[in-house]
Formats: C-alpha cells, structure tokens, sequence
C-alpha cells in the first residue's frame, strides 16, 4: 500500500507539472511566437491563458507596443582621423503585430540586435567619416538624428517591413579633451562677442529710438508750422477776398454815383440848351440888372453919375432921356418872363 501511495504522489506531481509547464501567459503589448524543438511554429498568440504542449513546445514574448533600444558607447571616425565617442543614443521603435512571425523567422526574437543595434552602429560610422570633427561636434550635430532615423527607416523597410521607427535620440560625444577646451574657449569668446555685438545692437536701437522721437517731433513742429501757415494763408485769402467785395462795392457805389452825376450833368446840359434861347439870355440879363443898385446909361456915362434913389417916387431930379426908373425896368422884366 505504501508503495501504492508513493506511485500516486509521483504521478500527480509529474500531471501538475505537465499542467503548469503547458499553461503560459502573454502580456498586453506582446505576441507569443512558439517553438518545437527549436523550430519556429507559424501559430502566434496574444495577450491572456494559452496550452502548449508540455516539455516540447517553448514561446518567447515580442513586444509590439513603443519600446525604446539603447545604443551605448558607439565609436565614431571623423573625416580627420580623430575618434570620438557617443555615449548614449536612444531608438524608439514599435513592432507591427501582424509582421511579428516574418521578423523573427529572418532575425530571431531579438531582432532589434541585428536591425537597430548594429545598424546604429553602421549608420553612425557612416555619418562621421564623411564629416569633420566641427561638423560633427557643432554645425551638423541637429542633424544626426534625424540622419539616422532616415537611414534606419529606409533600410528597414526593404529588410524588415513592419518594425518603424519613431525616433532616434543622439547625445552630444565624447570629444579629446585638449580639443574639448579648445571648443568651450572658442564658445566663451563667442559668446563674449555675441555679448558685444548685443550691446552694440542696445545702443543702436537707442540711437535709433532717439533719432526717430527727433523726427517725430520734428515732424510734429513741421505738422503744426504747415497747419499754422495754412490757417494765415486762409486769413489772407480771407482778408483779400473780403476787401475784394469791398472794393467791387465801392467801386460799384462810385460808379453809379459817377453814373448819376454824368446823367445829371448831361440832363442839366440839355435843359441849359434848351434854355438858352435869346429871350432867356435877355431875361438873365435883365436880371442881372435889376440885381445892381447902381444902373448907368448913355454914351458919356464918365461924365454922369446916376443915383437911383433920385427917380424914387415923387423925386423931381430925373432926366427921362438918360436913365431908366426902377418900375420901369421891373415892367420890362416881367414882359420878357411872360413872352418866354
């Protein structure tokens, strides 16, 4: 019975190891590709419980989702022969599940060795050998990752379709030290200048600022000095319009006047020489006369001084042959005004 008992407990055990070693578990992200005796089965599985084939069939985990390949401590010869080291550069690549089984066919389960490592390697050297240290160290140093993801990216896509890569991630080299503070001399000096030429640029855009609020206020003084000539300009023509009006009124007002005058004139004119007919002529001159208070007749007027108050009325002294009375003269004068 003991031996029986003895025979049972072996046979389980070997069934519970022939259970666990045929129950595996594959991780999110990952595809399990198996193999049997060393050869690569074409079934695959995903994440979760699986059987396989105890003590005979093994499996291996690809990862399938973003992973990051570290490539340290690669050599690199310039075009000059000098050798410098990058110590680390990082390669960011993601596998294609349904390109997991051709990948591992042609380059194992560790595939990033053959594909990333040493293509880094290769790419890298490539790079540095057609460049120089300068180049390499300063001027071109932005460019080699996005170098090397290219050519990483072309190869593999010839070679192994279906593993991309994302990004590659270069740190600066590792340099001889001698050269190395040569550079950070050169980046201090450069850096001293690149200081001088922005206080020269300081001073400048305050000479310029300077300079441009002189014109700006010359500008304004010149703004204000047009409106101001301008507004006299206006005011003169203002002034030279009005007395422009004022002198076409008065010369207006003269001419009219001058008007007035030449037609009165002229109408007076033709009155007079209406007037002056001979009876007129006689009665002006009559008037005349009268208007005398002394009246001489006669042809020896020098020898004969005539008064008038002497043919007054009821005076005797008169001669009626030398000079005429007053009534008598004023008769004649009324006979001429009636006959004109």
């Amino acid at each position: 019975m003991a031996q029986l008992s003895s025979l049972v407990a072996v046979a389980a055990a070997i069934i519970a190891a022939m259970v666990f070693s045929s129950v595996h578990k594959v991780e999110e992200g990952h595809i399990a590709v198996y193999y049997r005796g060393g050869a690569l089965l074409k079934s695959t599985s995903g994440p979760g419980f699986h059987l396989m084939i105890p003590f005979i069939t093994t499996f291996k985990a690809v990862q399938t989702t973003l992973q990051t390949d570290d490539v340290k401590n690669v050599p690199c010869g310039t075009s000059g022969g000098v050798i410098i080291y990058f110590d680390r550069i990082e390669v960011v690549n993601f596998l294609i599940p349904s390109a997991v089984y051709d990948i591992v066919r042609n380059f194992t389960a560790d595939y990033d060795r053959a594909l990333i490592f040493n293509k880094i390697h290769h790419e890298l050297n490539q790079f540095c050998s057609v460049h120089t240290m300068q180049e390499v160290y300063i001027q071109l140093f932005d460019r080699i990752d996005e170098d090397l993801k290219l050519a990483l990216q072309q190869d593999l896509t010839s070679m192994a379709p279906g593993l991309i890569i994302h990004a590659v991630r270069v740190t600066k080299p590792n340099i001889p030290e001698a050269i190395r503070r040569n550079y950070e001399l050169m980046e201090s000096e450069k850096t001293k200048l690149l200081i001088a030429a922005q206080k020269q640029k300081v001073v400048e855009k305050e000479a310029e600022t300077e300079r441009k609020k002189a014109l700006i206020e010359a500008e304004k003084i010149a703004q204000v000095a047009e409106i101001k000539f301008a507004q006299m300009i206006m005011e003169k023509e203002t002034e030279k319009r009005i007395s422009e009006i004022e002198d076409g009124a008065y010369l207006a007002r003269e001419k009219a006047r001058a008007d007035a005058d030449f037609y009165t004139a002229k109408r007076v004119s033709e009155s007079n020489r209406l007037k002056l007919s001979p009876e007129y002529l006689q009665l002006l001159r009559y008037r005349a006369i009268a208007s005398n208070s002394k009246i001489y007749f006669g042809k020896d007027i020098p020898k004969m001084f005539l008064d008038l108050s002497a043919f007054a009325p009821g005076s005797t002294d008169k001669s009626p042959g030398d000079a005429a009375s007053g009534p008598e003269l004023t008769s004649k004068m009324k006979e001429l005004d009636d006959g004109l």
